[in-house]
């Protein structure tokens, strides 16, 4: 496994209570009630901060990937990530969907440029061989 060399950045959270709690970040930018998936509660859960935080790397890394041919992503690109909770044999798992729209590009070279910027993006270097991922162009 690689070893970082050179930290470019640390978040920190402080997160009280689990699923049913809350989560702050040491600067105060994020601050969010947390509950549990498809509860009446006000709030947000960790699949959902997952699919944030994973799809506005991936959408970084899609530039990245860009411009290395050249080019630029568009500025209206988007991306919808659901991130599933399920259950095996009692054990808990995730999956996840990128649903990547790239508007007024090839659906070829859109094709391309996330399979390039899924070598990228660490959030997808984090789950690779971990949890069943699929990358599909809308």
């Amino acid at each position: 496994m690689p070893h970082i060399q050179d930290v470019l950045y640390t978040g920190r959270t402080h997160t009280i209570s689990g699923r049913d709690g809350s989560a702050r970040s040491d600067d105060g930018r994020l601050d969010v009630k947390l509950t549990r998936p498809g509860s009446q509660g006000a709030g947000t859960n960790p699949e959902q901060l997952l699919g944030a935080g994973w799809s506005a790397c991936f959408l970084g890394a899609m530039g990245r990937a860009a411009a290395a041919r050249r080019m630029t992503v568009p500025a209206n690109a988007t991306i919808d990530a659901e991130v599933d909770l399920g259950q095996t044999d009692g054990q808990f798992f995730l999956a996840a969907r990128l649903n990547i729209s790239l508007p007024g590009v090839d659906p070829a070279l859109a094709r391309e440029l996330a399979e390039a910027a899924h070598q990228i993006c660490p959030y997808s270097k984090a789950t690779r061989g971990n949890i069943d991922v699929e990358l599909n162009i809308v």
